[in-house]
């Protein structure tokens, strides 16, 4: 049985997502979750396309807030800061949510008296390249976290997008702004740091549409290695030995390339190098369902070699461009001010624009 049920803010961070944002948003207003129980708020960050008027369709309930620096970060903590609820809900606009996804998170929260909850990345792909995309980033071998490829229940270090009591961010503070990339990650570092508790449950079903290219997903992934070099050096116990891998792989790589040609004893080295990672990807890609025939396989092994490489790429070149940061005492996070007591949070009146408009 659920206690008295909480008060629920949606947040939504947004940037030229008209393709994607009304499904998310459908999404969200279709939970059979209370609905005056619930809002959503989008925090649009700058968009030049229609995603804005997109949402404004999508009728009074809900409300749309302006991210001027048009990042994830910012857009959560004026989302956060905005919000009503006594929960927190982060919702990407890529994501289709399951009808009951709202009520698990809820019911999950109080079951577990944990500090975060979410669920599974399912990645849903469209095309080939798009099908081979997701079908790698849902194998333990493309990517390490646990959400990818979750088979139990369990208390995890990160989990996909996340389900806060307010709480948490009075306590800990908002998300880094500073983060283009690695906000999550960091976020829940702090969390389980100061005591807190990341709780996975595979009930919360949810759609991530993934990316469609190889171009794409290469630009995804450096981001995602440039910006874990900042939250190193905010957090270097959050890093495993995994992390050092794919750095490791691109830099011999590219050492091996270079000295090669002089050096037949490091051109063998190479490529026996090449040969052992090619034949990881075979095997990899050998455990796939629906993996197809060679073609398809090809894809997915392109999908593989491309997440590794340019997420390694992005902490070497990490490494450099943050090499001044290493010995500089690192500012706190955003503050969440807390709720004045006696007060009902799920009574406070909206703050920042009317339902439907723009600030």
């Amino acid at each position: 049985m659920l206690n008295a049920l909480p008060f629920v803010s949606v947040v939504i961070p947004m940037r030229n997502e008209a393709g994607h944002i009304r499904r998310c948003i459908e999404s969200v207003l279709a939970q059979d979750y209370p609905l005056d129980r619930l809002e959503v708020v989008v925090v649009d960050g700058a968009s030049d396309d229609d995603s804005v008027a997109v949402v404004q369709a999508c009728g009074p309930r809900v409300r749309v807030l302006h991210n001027p620096r048009g990042i994830v970060p910012t857009a959560m903590n004026i989302g956060i800061r905005a919000a009503r609820g006594a929960v927190i809900a982060r919702v990407d606009a890529h994501t289709v949510l399951a009808p009951d996804f709202v009520r698990l998170g809820v019911e999950t929260l109080q079951r577990t008296g944990a500090d975060n909850v979410g669920g599974p990345m399912r990645s849903v792909g469209g095309g080939a390249t798009g099908d081979a995309v997701a079908r790698a980033m849902s194998s333990r071998f493309g990517i390490g976290s646990y959400f990818h490829f979750a088979t139990a229940d369990r208390e995890v270090d990160t989990v996909y997008m996340g389900m806060y009591p307010r709480r948490v961010f009075e306590r800990i503070g908002l998300f880094d702004e500073e983060l283009v990339r690695n906000q999550d990650d960091e976020l829940n570092y702090r969390l389980r740091k100061a005591g807190g508790r990341v709780f996975l449950t595979t009930g919360m079903h949810s759609e991530y549409q993934n990316r469609q290219s190889l171009r794409s997903l290469a630009r995804q992934f450096f981001q995602y290695g440039l910006w874990k070099v900042r939250v190193l050096q905010k957090h270097p116990r959050q890093m495993s030995p995994r992390h050092f891998v794919p750095p490791a792989f691109v830099a011999a790589l590219g050492v091996g390339a270079l000295l090669g040609p002089r050096s037949p004893s490091i051109a063998w080295c190479w490529l026996g190098l090449v040969g052992l990672y090619t034949a990881a990807l075979v095997a990899a890609t050998a455990t796939v369902r629906g993996a197809g025939g060679a073609a398809g396989c090809a894809r997915i092994m392109a999908a593989f070699a491309t997440m590794h490489v340019a997420w390694g790429a992005g902490v070497l070149v990490g490494l450099v461009r943050f090499a001044p940061r290493w010995f500089v005492a690192e500012p706190p996070p955003p503050p969440l001010p807390p709720v004045a007591p006696g007060a009902d949070q799920s009574a406070r009146p909206p703050t920042g624009t009317s339902p439907g408009r723009t600030s």
